[in-house]
């Protein structure tokens, strides 16, 4: 795989159905979490109040690269 390629992949816009998958977060909760700025913002594509909608997939991946990297960290939430 040619860095190209990567580079590629990342640089386009997923559905929400493909963000779904990826994260296994339903559309409900992933909306919360990005009303509350824990969750990459959606990117209208369209110009309409109805237009569709998309996720940039750099952002999404890195979203989950930090998840990843913060998941053996101690929680000193409680």
């Amino acid at each position: 795989m040619t860095a190209s390629f990567v580079e590629n992949v990342m640089h386009r816009f997923l559905s929400k159905d493909e963000v779904k998958r990826l994260t296994l977060y339903s559309h409900t909760h992933r909306a919360r979490l990005e009303d509350a700025g824990k969750f990459p913002k959606r990117v209208r594509l369209g110009n309409g109040p109805r237009s569709r909608v998309g996720y940039y997939e750099h952002e999404i991946l890195e979203w989950m690269k930090q998840k990843l990297q913060n998941r053996d960290k101690p929680d000193n939430s409680h």
